[in-house]
């Protein structure tokens, strides 16, 4: 990297902290309104939904550690040993996850157990599918101009939450629109589990 290229980079470290900063604040306030109204409309595409808002603040908090440790001149080598530890809790806690949403998901479709219908939920989605796609693309400018393949990946975490906004919006929306689509939701919340466990394995991928 030229001297040229420094005060530049320096600029978009920051503007990186402060999007995962930003990602942290909304995940948090999502988990919490999705956990809440997922339990009280018994919606186990809304409680997996909110468990994966939980999971994604850790991986921002990570992110955040990262980079302020970057920001003091610490060595790539112990950087990059840390972060292949907590990938690899990240990923660990994805296959709970899994787990989860896959046996509760069956057992109400074996019960036929109908949920709740949920415009707390409804309108949640519909926000993080706005929201997260702006979000995730700076992060992608961001990782591109420091040169972080951890803020990319992380970046590419957050887009891909957008297709669980979009399965949850898709579940509960079918479901208020008529009751005998009651399965919608359990359905929804099944559709996530492929994307789950993807994000699982990266978890223990190395990078060359």
């Amino acid at each position: 990297m030229e001297a040229t290229d420094l005060p530049a980079s320096k600029e978009w470290t920051t503007i990186a902290r402060w999007l995962i900063i930003g990602t942290l604040g909304y995940n948090i306030v999502e988990a919490v309104v999705a956990l809440w109204s997922g339990w009280a409309a018994h919606s186990n595409a809304l409680v997996g939904f909110g468990l994966d808002s939980v999971i994604e603040s850790a991986a921002a908090g990570v992110m955040l550690w990262r980079l302020s440790v970057e920001a003091r001149g610490a060595s790539p080598d112990a950087i990059e040993r840390a972060e292949a530890r907590v990938r690899k809790f990240v990923g660990a806690t994805f296959f709970g996850l899994v787990a989860y949403v896959g046996v509760k998901s069956v057992l109400t479709l074996i019960r036929q157990e109908a949920p709740s219908e949920s415009w707390v939920g409804i309108g949640l989605a519909i926000a993080s599918l706005i929201i997260m796609p702006v979000i995730a693309l700076y992060k992608m400018k961001a990782a591109d101009r420091i040169g972080s393949r951890a803020l990319r990946s992380e970046a590419r975490e957050t887009l891909a939450c957008s297709y669980l906004s979009l399965t949850l919006l898709l579940g509960l929306s079918l479901h208020a629109f008529s009751e005998s689509l009651w399965w919608a939701d359990p359905g929804a919340a099944l559709l996530m589990v492929p994307w789950l466990i993807r994000e699982g394995f990266e978890g223990f991928e190395t990078e060359s």
